[in-house]
């Protein structure tokens, strides 16, 4: 046995093995960073680099800059 104070200590009752290692394995995995998601693709739709139709200077600029885009 070493020096060093244990992790774990049952208190009370006699677990078994498979309880233990249930116990540990618990443990473990929530010790464990979590894995950061993936990142959501961007559609079509959303990329910046979609060509925007912007108002025009010319014959009818002034009208088309009241309708909806």
């Amino acid at each position: 046995m070493s020096a060093e104070e244990p992790l774990l200590r049952v208190v009370r009752g006699v677990p078994t093995a498979e309880e233990l290692a249930a116990l540990v394995g618990a443990v473990v995995s929530r010790s464990r960073p979590a894995a950061a998601p993936a990142p959501a693709a961007a559609s079509a739709w959303a990329r910046s680099g979609r060509p925007a139709v912007g108002v025009t200077a010319g014959p009818g600029a002034w009208r088309a800059s009241g309708l909806p885009s």
